[in-house]
């Protein structure tokens, strides 16, 4: 879901109470700023207290003092900055004795361990600096909560320097555990809890309306292994008294958490192991694998990736916001003219300061860009009361548009399955707006990471795929900067002609569900009938065409 989870990604972007908004024009603000310094110091000191009509104010006013950036970064201190990303009060949690879990591996005693290379000189068995990481490790008894038969191991990562604990739920493939590939599924947010995709899309199970657990048919553990990963940390059943408010940083955590996991599991270190994740993901997966391939002496398979329904290059996906909205996507117009022409208006200055974020990856060029082109070019739709994740319905059930998220978190917040889990937090939170806040003030939503796509393809498949009812990450967007990437293959992948896609594998052979575009490792998918969250909105499609790449099918090695 989107990425979620659902709260994807953005939603617009800037997290505004409860409830991820983008910025909105405010009639309060003056039309000029006599001390933009002040102004501005001022605002964000404010917006630190998370008052909602302060976010609609200090969007107009980075607007206004956009030509008088470049004169005041001498004159801003960083703490302005870190008055905005603050980390707020932890989560009352217990951490339980060692002696009280099944397996705990050191990262310190892994490091300890070295072995003899091909060249003769010895190297640490696993790269990376792993001396602060522990893992523990809790065996989920499937009788106790049903949610699968499988085994399943939950736990935490903790980065004991940092005070930094990231909950998993593990699950074996249904099918063939010992051979099987596993997969590790994000969610975005960025802020949003993986256990959304868990129970709300390709997970074992659902949760109905009274809290019970409702088997799926569909799950992605029918023939691989899943790990469901709460990050950042105070994401889910994540917690800290510290923060990630970036996605290189939140990178780091991953590598630990894999290495260890795969070190106290090696029958699952031999398996392919393949990434996959929705929305902002589409910025935490480039990233993430790459820091993965970048360890020489690694116990992780990596093969794949797989990007659903991401916000990965903005500057490609923006322009492809209004045609969405606008009834060129596929679907009805959500906006009317008027609206529509606005947001045409506006997208100049919107690219322009996407490319001066892409040129300096400053957090001053980068901030400006997510606040005004949030504002200005995904606020419309947003304010229309539509879904910003499905364009067919209208957003109800909650701040996320989903009446299951509500059953999702009653569920995960009851006292015997935190206790089966081994949860060591008060209470369990869908998407922790704190999160989104700080990671946009950080810079971090409109940061070029597509850049290190075209690194990855040299290595291995990679899959873009994308629902087609959704706005928030549309399918127009994501085939755009497919298509524009540069890389080796550009060329051949851009002008390689759409193909059906029709299920061969599930009970509805024959039906057509999508179209794909594929050249040599690089491939783009679109999905019919599905929004934001393909597994939700087509769990069939959706386990079909994920078989079939954990097989290959797509790969430059088959393919040829």
């Amino acid at each position: 879901m989107r990425s979620l989870a659902l709260a994807l990604l953005l939603g617009g972007a800037i997290a505004s109470g409860q409830q991820q908004h983008v910025l909105q024009d405010s009639s309060d603000t003056p039309d000029t700023v006599e001390d933009p310094f002040q102004g501005i110091s001022d605002t964000l000191d404010r917006l630190r207290n998370g008052a909602e009509d302060l976010w609609d104010e200090a969007g107009d006013i980075w607007n206004e003092a956009g030509d008088m950036l470049d004169d005041m970064m001498e004159k801003i201190p960083n703490i302005v900055v870190d008055s905005v990303t603050h980390v707020p009060p932890p989560k009352k949690a217990n951490r339980r004795p060692d002696s009280e879990w099944d397996h705990v591996v050191r990262g310190a005693d892994l490091q300890s361990v070295w072995v003899d290379g091909e060249d003769g000189e010895k190297h640490r068995e696993v790269d990376g600096k792993l001396e602060a990481f522990d893992l523990r490790v809790k065996s989920v008894d499937p009788k106790e909560l049903g949610v699968d038969t499988v085994k399943q191991y939950s736990g935490y990562l903790d980065d004991n320097e940092n005070d930094k604990h990231l909950f998993y739920w593990f699950f074996e493939s249904r099918n063939d555990p010992a051979n099987d590939p596993v997969v590790l599924w994000l969610n975005g947010g960025p802020g949003c809890s993986s256990l959304t995709g868990l129970f709300l899309e390709l997970g074992p199970s659902s949760i109905d309306k009274n809290l019970k657990v409702k088997y799926n048919p569909y799950s992605w553990n029918a023939n691989a292994s899943v790990i469901f990963l709460d990050q950042p940390v105070n994401v889910g059943y994540s917690y800290s008294g510290s923060s990630v408010s970036d996605t290189v940083a939140a990178g780091k955590d991953v590598y630990a958490l894999l290495t260890l996991f795969f070190k106290q599991f090696p029958q699952y270190a031999k398996q392919d192991f393949h990434i996959a994740g929705e929305s902002y993901a589409g910025h935490y997966i480039p990233v993430f694998a790459h820091e993965i391939m970048s360890h020489k002496n690694r116990n992780i398979n990596l093969k794949s990736v797989l990007i659903g329904n991401g916000l990965t290059d903005p500057l490609k996906q923006y322009p492809l916001y209004r045609p969405m909205a606008c009834g060129e996507g596929g679907y009805p117009a959500v906006l009317g003219q008027a609206t529509c022409r606005s947001m045409d208006a506006s997208l100049p200055q919107c690219l322009s300061m996407i490319e001066s974020c892409y040129s300096s990856e400053s957090v001053w060029t980068c901030v400006p860009a997510a606040i005004y082109c949030n504002n200005a070019i995904i606020g419309p739709y947003q304010r229309s009361g539509r879904n910003p994740y499905d364009v067919r319905t209208d957003c109800e059930g909650g701040d996320l548009c989903y009446t299951q998220l509500d059953d999702i978190s009653k569920y995960l917040n009851q006292d015997k399955v935190m206790k089966a889990l081994g949860v060591e937090v008060s209470s369990y939170d869908s998407c922790n707006m704190n999160i989104n806040r700080n990671f946009l003030f950080r810079g971090d939503w409109m940061q070029p990471f597509h850049r290190l796509v075209p690194g990855l393809i040299e290595q291995m498949p990679v899959l873009i795929y994308a629902g087609d009812a959704d706005f928030i990450c549309n399918w127009l967007g994501n085939k755009a900067w497919a298509e524009a990437l540069e890389y080796p293959d550009h060329a051949n992948f851009a002008e390689a002609g759409m193909q059906n896609l029709t299920i061969v594998d599930n009970k509805s052979k024959g039906k057509v569900f999508g179209e794909v575009k594929s050249s040599g490792n690089f491939t783009f998918m679109r999905l019919f009938g599905g929004g934001h969250m393909v597994p939700l909105d087509q769990p069939e499609a959706s386990l079909e065409f994920f078989n079939r790449w954990l097989k290959g099918e797509w790969s430059a090695k088959k393919s040829s």
